[in-house]
């Protein structure tokens, strides 16, 4: 496995699958974030996949959001703002997508992949997959990820997650904030409720599947913009020496 991690896609039974790996904590880094969002619209315009599963490899974390290494990189706001667009181009990849877009989440999913939990058509989890927004204790602020997070939780969980951005908060507890449909006790019954969902709907009109999807988004024709442009204001703030140091104390730990 490259360690840069990896992107795998196979379409089988009307179900398409894709998988993204990295070896520090299933962590997107920009090329990674730019190579999903590219998987999802090719697969979401393949006529052979009526349904799509966004998964992570492994029986760990979910997704440890953003590469902190690229972070504490980043030295001027082109730069800020190229590495914040990679969750926002996933997030309208997902959005844009025709198909139906089940995630299985089986672990902690923090900061960006939060977002990605949050703009899945319908997310299953694993009873170990907490939730974190930490993006404000690095001195920036969940102003990407925000709008398919609120969308999802509404305003006051929203809140809650962006201004307690220390801690972690249960499955149960996005279950009941509406971010994950189902939350499952072990691994065996996560992948049986994602596979019977994924058959199920292999199985179903692709156009009526279509409409639905188009009747769930609703409403969020704006992002692209409003995504690019919280995508600009984290890409200032992450030249804080504020973050500079959160990071560097981060990693030294």
């Amino acid at each position: 496995m490259s360690e840069n991690g990896a992107i795998t896609v196979e379409i089988k039974n009307n179900i398409g699958t894709i998988e993204f790996h990295h070896p520090k904590g299933n962590s997107l880094p920009s090329d990674l974030l730019r190579e999903l969002a590219n998987k999802i619209t090719e697969v979401g315009n393949n006529a052979n996949a009526h349904v799509i599963v966004l998964r992570s490899k492994g029986d760990g974390a979910f997704c440890g959001g953003a590469s902190f290494d690229e972070l504490v990189a980043i030295d001027n706001a082109d730069e800020g703002k190229r590495f914040f667009m990679g969750f926002a181009l996933v997030l309208n990849a997902m959005r844009n997508c025709p198909k139906l877009i089940i995630v299985r989440v089986q672990g902690k999913a923090v900061g960006g992949a939060v977002g990605v939990a949050a703009a899945g058509d319908y997310t299953i989890a694993h009873e170990s997959s907490s939730v974190k927004l930490s993006e404000l204790a690095l001195g920036i602020g969940p102003f990407v990820v925000g709008p398919a997070v609120q969308r999802k939780i509404g305003s006051s969980a929203f809140s809650t997650l962006s201004i307690d951005a220390s801690n972690w908060y249960s499955a149960e507890w996005a279950r009941e904030k509406g971010l994950y449909a189902k939350v499952l006790n072990t691994q065996e019954e996560l992948d049986r409720s994602v596979d019977e969902l994924a058959h199920n709907l292999a199985n179903s009109s692709p156009t009526a599947m279509k409409e639905l999807k188009t009747v769930l988004w609703k409403s969020t024709d704006h992002w692209d913009s409003q995504l690019e442009q919280r995508a600009e204001i984290s890409g200032k703030l992450v030249l804080s020496d504020y973050t500079k140091n959160f990071i560097a104390e981060f990693k030294n730990k």
